[in-house]
């Protein structure tokens, strides 16, 4: 068992109230330091998923790219995605979620240094595939590690860390590129911009070493010892209690042995699908990706679209940190309500601007403002939902489908946006608004909220066991 002092953060200290009642009544290092170290991968998952932004058009012409053979070179990452979303799962079961997320610290490592020193563009495509398998596995094991190791009146915040830091990573990626950039590295640019993401990868396989196991998994492999030392370590008051109602869950489960598509499981089966799709049904990460080209299209040069790029990531990242401070007290559902109704009318507005052709300039604040309710609500949300929806026996498998669902809708989006804003820059955005009106009455009418309930009591309150 580690016990050595790690890292704290300012971030996970200015959310904390005073007193929360049941659980711990603070923070303790053990489960900060498990927490951002577990959350690293979100900074890495953010950094190697914005980045692309500003390399597309290098891309495009050191290989000669048509918009179909660009779309692949970005998509191709999230169909690696795809894989490692929905495979994650099976080792996360078997090895661990902390010693899994040691191996996709190793894959990120692998697809920076490729990426970098790719010497055609089917190396490339090869190492931007490795990549999104880190991705995706990532986004699935990170939150599930943080959510597992969390008290519930904490958890929100906790595992909504993983999505700060993801946007964090967001960020990074728009001013490492504008930064990389200023220093007119010629030819040898987008190399740079696609292979620094290597240093913070190397830093999160060591930081992996000296952090505990979830306790929930240690209970499944009957190390109830372990279990009972880690929730002490992370500062469980009630941890015996604690520790009895996870091995009650856990021995339920056990003796149903209902796979995960059984019909018990359908509601949260379709609250973490529906709220992977919608997440990318907003058009979050094909915006993202094609920041520097839309902006392009206003008008915008080169230095000043990558500029913007940079307000855009702030904007993403203080609206996250904003939604942590809220997510326990307001809920997910009132925050997902209030992002529909917000991203709907900003991509309405920017649909029009394309559309007439005038009003550029106001491109970059209806962009700025959809990214603020979107960080607001879904962006925030996601990772903390399809985490809790699922009982222990197979959250592993929940997490990898709700994920998965979220990194396929982004792989069809994301590599069809390029062809449809040829077409008609404004018709995609026509979509995204929709789509939101559409989840709007989804979430009013069929999500159930989950703030402040134990993951053991999420099952009953959504009538499984």
């Amino acid at each position: 068992m580690e016990t050595n002092h790690g890292p704290s953060t300012n971030v996970l200290a200015s959310i904390a109230p005073a007193h929360i009642g049941q659980g711990p009544r603070s923070l303790n290092r053990h489960l900060i330091k498990s927490t951002v170290v577990a959350a690293l991968g979100g900074l890495l998952f953010g950094f190697d998923t914005a980045v692309i932004a500003g390399t597309t058009a290098d891309l495009a012409r050191t290989y000669s790219l048509s918009p179909g053979s660009l779309g692949l070179t970005v998509a191709i990452a999230l169909w690696g995605t795809v894989v490692g979303a929905i495979s994650a799962g099976i080792p996360g079961d078997r090895y661990g979620r902390r010693d899994s997320l040691r191996g996709l610290a190793v894959l990120y490592l692998v697809s920076a240094l490729g990426c970098g020193f790719a010497w055609n563009w089917y190396s490339l495509v090869v190492f931007r595939f490795v990549e999104g398998l880190a991705i995706g596995g990532s986004s699935v094991l990170g939150p599930m590690y943080i959510a597992e190791i969390a008290p519930a009146k904490w958890r929100g915040r906790l595992v909504g860390f993983f999505q700060f830091n993801v946007c964090f990573g967001i960020m990074l990626a728009y001013f490492s590129n504008y930064a990389l950039g200023l220093l007119h590295l010629g030819e040898l640019e987008w190399r740079w911009k696609l292979g620094v993401s290597a240093v913070p990868a190397a830093l999160f396989f060591w930081m992996l070493f000296d952090i505990p196991r979830s306790p929930r998994w240690l209970v499944k492999k009957r190390r109830i010892d372990e279990a009972r030392d880690v929730l002490q370590l992370t500062g469980e008051e009630n941890y015996e209690q604690e520790l009895q109602d996870i091995i009650a869950s856990i021995d339920l489960e056990h003796a149903s042995q209902d796979a995960l598509f059984s019909r018990k499981y359908t509601l949260p089966i379709f609250l973490a699908v529906s709220i992977g799709m919608f997440n990318q049904l907003a058009g979050i990460n094909a915006i993202l990706y094609y920041l520097n080209d839309i902006f392009g299209r206003a008008g915008f040069s080169k230095v000043s679209a990558d500029l913007q790029s940079v307000a855009v990531g702030a904007t993403l990242l203080i609206f996250t940190m904003l939604a942590m401070v809220v997510i326990d007290r307001m809920g997910r559902k009132k925050l997902l309500l209030i992002g529909s109704v917000g991203t709907a009318a900003c991509l309405a507005g920017v649909a029009a601007i394309f559309f007439s052709q005038h009003h550029q300039k106001e491109l970059v604040w209806l962009l700025i403002g959809y990214i603020a309710f979107f960080a607001f609500s879904q962006g925030a949300v996601i990772w903390v939902y399809i985490s809790e929806v699922f009982p222990n026996q197979v959250r592993a498998k929940g997490q990898s489908l709700g994920s998965f669902s979220h990194w396929f809708m982004n792989a069809i989006i994301s590599g069809l946006f390029p062809l449809m804003a040829a077409a008609s820059g404004g018709y995609p955005f026509v979509f995204f608004s929709a789509m939101m009106v559409l989840q709007f009455f989804v979430v009013l009418l069929v999500y159930p909220e989950t703030k402040c309930v134990t993951l053991e009591d999420m099952q009953r309150k959504l009538g499984i066991g």
